[in-house]
């Protein structure tokens, strides 16, 4: 999935929980969401590792399955 900035258009490039426009010098925050209900979804981080949970009733989300949505 590419993220697009909200400001020109351009490919974001992006990096944890944040994003970065080349074209506009701009960044911009990613919010993790759940993929079957798309409310946003609890961060878990723990001995480096990253993990999405949703309170929703969807349990536990694949890193793979988040959507990621830019926050202006």
């Amino acid at each position: 999935m590419e993220l697009i900035c909200p400001v020109c258009q351009g490919f974001l490039d992006a990096r944890g929980d944040h994003a970065h426009c080349a074209s506009c010098e701009k960044d911009f925050k990613l919010e993790a969401r759940c993929p079957d209900c798309h409310q946003p979804l609890q961060v878990l981080k723990a001995c480096g590792a990253v993990d999405y949970f949703c309170q929703h009733g969807h349990g536990l989300i694949s890193k793979k399955r988040v959507e990621f949505v830019v926050q202006d």
